[in-house]
């Protein structure tokens, strides 16, 4: 695939671990292994860190001086692009949209908002339902009306610049998996605004690994988060001059696990970060691992994974976002 090909500031902490998790696997009764990209290194880390060192790229070669971008109040995103504009001397502007409804302080001023505030991002609130393409173009031409230069980055850094960095997060789970002596028979993670998930497909198609990658929806119906997906691995693909490498059959996503909305918390998903913290250790997320692992217990407790001699080893990609758990306090505390 030749990644070098594109611009890149290194800012992850490369390669993040591939781990067991023997207590959990024991419990599910399925071999799970889980990828530590919360690991990545940058304001703690998390899935957006990939992504930002090929979005950064771009950016210097295009002499920008101000990052914009957008995301949910307590967006990782947002937290991660405000880190690395900081760390490369560059000025961040975001825009967090009210999707959630909550008006809790913990929620509007703790956890990744508390964050972004700390490095040095100018803050600006919009309603929930806003049009935030239009919203980061408003904030685009205030940052060009002072005579800056601005970089703007779609929600999530999803796009095929951005998904390139998990075409390289699929060439290393491979070359792990193939050190480990370890055959990964499927990955599951978090989808949301698309770009792990598009990017993972990307890569292992071009590859020729032949590995099913499960997304676990966070917001959208399936046939939407789908069609999401597959438009932005193609555009990826192609990015990579193989565009054909993508077929729609490739692209699954289970969307029977968002709950009530986007960024809403239910006690299933309490339960899933419970038993990950008290299993292995691991600190999920309220928004995207969380309910991503929410998915993968009712889908292992219903005998969705192949278990016992011959059974499936499934590689849990761990998105990271465990900073959002200090604006949640008031609903997951509840629970505990």
């Amino acid at each position: 695939m030749h990644l070098a090909r594109f611009p890149r500031v290194r800012l992850a902490h490369l390669p993040t671990p591939l781990e067991p998790l023997p207590r959990l696997s024991e419990e599910l009764g399925v071999e799970l292994w889980i990828k530590r990209d919360d690991c990545t290194g940058l304001a703690g880390g998390g899935n957006k860190t990939r992504k930002l060192e090929f979005l950064l790229g771009e950016a210097f070669e295009q002499e920008a001086d101000t990052l914009v971008t957008q995301g949910a109040v307590q967006s990782n995103h947002v937290r991660q692009t405000a880190a690395a504009a900081a760390a490369h001397g560059l000025a961040c502007e975001v825009i967090l949209e009210a999707r959630t409804g909550s008006t809790a302080h913990d929620y509007m001023a703790n956890g990744n908002v508390l964050l972004d505030r700390l490095f040095g991002a100018g803050v600006r609130f919009v309603a929930g339902g806003s049009d935030m393409a239009a919203e980061l173009e408003t904030t685009a031409a205030e940052v060009r009306a002072r005579g800056g230069r601005p970089y703007v980055i779609p929600g999530g850094g999803s796009n095929p610049v951005g998904a390139l960095g998990y075409v390289d997060c699929a060439r290393e789970i491979v070359v792990q998996a193939d050190e480990l002596d370890l055959p990964v028979d499927r990955i599951v993670t978090a989808t949301g605004s698309a770009g792990t998930h598009a990017g993972l497909v990307a890569g292992l198609a071009v590859m020729g690994a032949d590995i099913p990658v499960l997304g676990i929806g966070v917001r959208a119906p399936r046939p939407k988060q789908e069609e999401m997906v597959l438009k932005l691995a193609r555009e990826t693909a192609a990015l990579l001059g193989r565009p054909e490498a993508v077929t729609p059959d490739m692209v699954v996503a289970d969307c029977d696990y968002v709950g009530e909305g986007y960024g809403l918390v239910d006690q299933d998903v309490i339960e899933a970060l419970k038993l990950a913290a008290r299993t292995d250790g691991i600190v999920l997320d309220p928004v995207y691992s969380g309910k991503a692992m929410k998915g993968l217990i009712a889908l292992a407790k219903a005998g969705r994974f192949r278990s016992g001699s011959g059974g499936e080893t499934v590689v849990f990609l761990h998105t990271g976002g465990a900073q959002g758990l200090f604006g949640y306090e008031s609903v997951v505390g509840a629970g505990l």
